[in-house]
């Protein structure tokens, strides 16, 4: 939901510093490793009740995030680099409030489940309705730079990044955010099933991709 107005503030400081990794030699696929390291050093501090150190790790990990696409972008995106990109994503995201669950399990092994349920609905139909976009030429006017089609929500990467800061930052009320977020969750995959749904529901035939495409980026 938040995504797009980030993505518009975020673009110029992002470019810069990609441009200066760039100049270093630096590639997007270990700007993506270095993130995914960096996130679950976040998961390892929160777990070990360390929550504030988990918070400054994991600011530096989205940080990373949105290089590793600058980067990408200034030299050659590749399927590789969306996929590792994706995948080491959804991975920490499953990370943290796993992470959450181990420092007191009494009090948060409930609510951690709950909301990783959650992220399972939000993942799968992102990932099924982009698989199936993908064989049908579908682009998304909103995230054009973006490896697959990006199917937005209520809950995209800058409200779980929200949500983790809060957690991190009080986490005695961890049970709080994570049912809370969870809602939101639940929410978002409604919407998209429904809306993924009536989109690939319509005829399949041979101008299936061109008035798929015209219906998702509007008169030209």
């Amino acid at each position: 939901m938040f995504d797009r107005l980030a993505n518009q503030w975020l673009q110029r400081p992002l470019q810069a510093a990609g441009q200066r990794l760039v100049t270093l030699g630096v590639g997007a696929d270990a700007v993506t490793l270095t993130g995914f390291a960096i996130g679950m050093a976040a998961a390892l501090a929160i777990a070990l009740q360390q929550p504030l150190a988990g918070l400054a790790l994991l600011l530096i990990s989205r940080v990373c995030d949105g290089l590793d696409g600058a980067v990408a972008r200034l030299t050659q995106p590749t399927d590789r680099g969306a996929y590792l990109d994706i995948t080491l994503d959804f991975l920490f995201y499953a990370g943290v409030p796993l992470a959450f669950a181990i420092a007191d399990p009494p009090a948060n092994a409930l609510a951690a489940a709950v909301l990783l349920a959650a992220f399972i609905g939000t993942g799968s139909s992102f990932l099924a309705f982009a698989a199936l976009a993908a064989k049908r030429g579908l682009t998304n006017i909103e995230h054009p730079h973006k490896g697959l089609y990006y199917l937005g929500g209520l809950t995209e990467a800058g409200e779980t990044l929200a949500c983790f800061a809060l957690m991190c930052l009080w986490p005695a009320q961890f049970s709080l955010w994570a049912y809370g977020f969870a809602l939101l969750c639940v929410l978002t995959t409604i919407t998209r099933i429904v809306g993924g749904a009536r989109t690939l529901g319509r005829q399949v035939g041979p101008d299936a991709a061109t008035e798929d495409r015209q219906h998702h980026q509007g008169p030209r």
